[in-house]
């Protein structure tokens, strides 16, 4: 029996903030940007964050790699033939190639790492997916490698499409490691005499709180590939406004923010090896969508664009975020004075 589902909306408040001055593939322009967001204090700290970039020169992005990931799940009879197929199977990465290539004009066969489990295989496809984030195009290039392997391998039994090595939506090393998506890098240089005019703090005291906060209390709370003060925040609201897949948040959360000084300038960066962002495919046909990926130039210069500009909009975050807990009763006045509640009739 189908069920149907009706279909509405679930409005959240957006605001564009900015703009913010970026430098990314040889380009410098200056961009504001769209977060939806319940917590609306996230509009003035990146806005704060985007105000410095404007000041000091702008955000540095680099795209260091690019791909979308599934890993299919295969089981053969003993580990020791599971070792003699991943053994073939990396004789014949011209052949999965070809394959990948039949299921999308866009699907592009980058790597292919195998992890052994027993006698379980675990296939890790990573797919270059053009503008699209990719999970559909990587899912039926999975699909049609299954096939093939079935095929070549008849003693191997198919155990599942997706076998959490990928790893989609989830907090793992692998994908810190191995990126899955945008790669990104943000990186902007602060003279003393701006953080503290903007900030309203010093370097020293970023620098400071970044290792004890970020770095330490993140090892002490037993974070994975993660050191970072709200990368979630950032990320999440400008899916939102972009029709991107929202919980994807999990893996592009793991991010690890790094402050240092050289002379009076500090140098404060975000890297996030796992932007996950598309400007075709599912959710992207909204009109608010539409529109929001035109405004930021990114329907004609494509996805990379737009990881960039999401990774700018994290530092930006960070860096606000950063200076106003170096000042005491900072952060707890900025929220109960945008978030109060409305009173209540008595």
């Amino acid at each position: 029996m189908t069920t149907q589902y009706e279909t509405t909306a679930a409005p959240i408040p957006m605001q564009w903030v900015g703009p913010m001055l970026i430098h990314f593939e040889g380009e410098s322009f200056s961009q504001s940007v769209p977060l939806a967001t319940f917590e609306s204090p996230l509009w003035p700290s990146v806005g704060r964050g985007a105000k410095v970039s404007e000041r000091s020169g702008g955000i540095f992005v680099t795209l260091v790699s690019e791909c979308m990931t599934r890993s299919i799940l295969l089981e053969a009879p003993t580990a020791a033939i599971a070792v003699q197929v991943s053994q073939a199977l990396n004789t014949t990465f011209s052949e999965l190639k070809e394959i990948v290539s039949t299921t999308s004009r866009y699907a592009k066969l980058q790597d292919l790492n195998i992890h052994i489990v027993g006698p379980l295989l675990y296939i890790r496809l990573s797919i270059h997916s053009g503008d699209a984030a990719g999970h559909n195009m990587a899912t039926k290039a999975a699909d049609s490698v299954i096939d093939w392997i079935l095929k070549k391998h008849d003693n191997l039994k198919y155990v599942s499409i997706s076998g959490n090595f990928c790893t989609d939506k989830k907090v793992s090393s692998v994908n810190s490691l191995m990126g899955r998506g945008k790669y990104m890098i943000a990186e902007i240089q602060i003279p003393t005499a701006l953080c503290t005019r903007y900030l309203k703090t010093t370097p020293e005291a970023i620098v400071d709180l970044n290792i004890k906060k970020n770095l330490i209390g993140s090892i002490a709370a037993g974070s994975l590939h993660s050191a970072n003060a709200h990368v979630a925040n950032m990320l999440l609201a400008f899916y939102l406004a972009t029709g991107q897949d929202g919980a994807n948040v999990v893996e592009g959360s793991q991010a690890i923010t790094l402050c240092q000084m050289h002379g009076d300038i500090l140098t404060f960066s975000v890297t996030l090896p796992n932007i996950i962002v598309g400007t075709v495919g599912n959710g992207k046909e909204l009109p608010f969508v539409k529109e929001n990926i035109e405004k930021l130039g990114c329907s004609i210069h494509g996805a990379n664009r737009l990881a960039a500009i999401a990774a700018a909009t994290v530092l930006c975050g960070e860096l606000s975020l950063l200076g106003a807990q170096t000042n005491r009763g900072e952060l707890v006045r900025t929220h109960m004075s945008l978030e109060r509640s409305t009173p209540q009739a008595s």
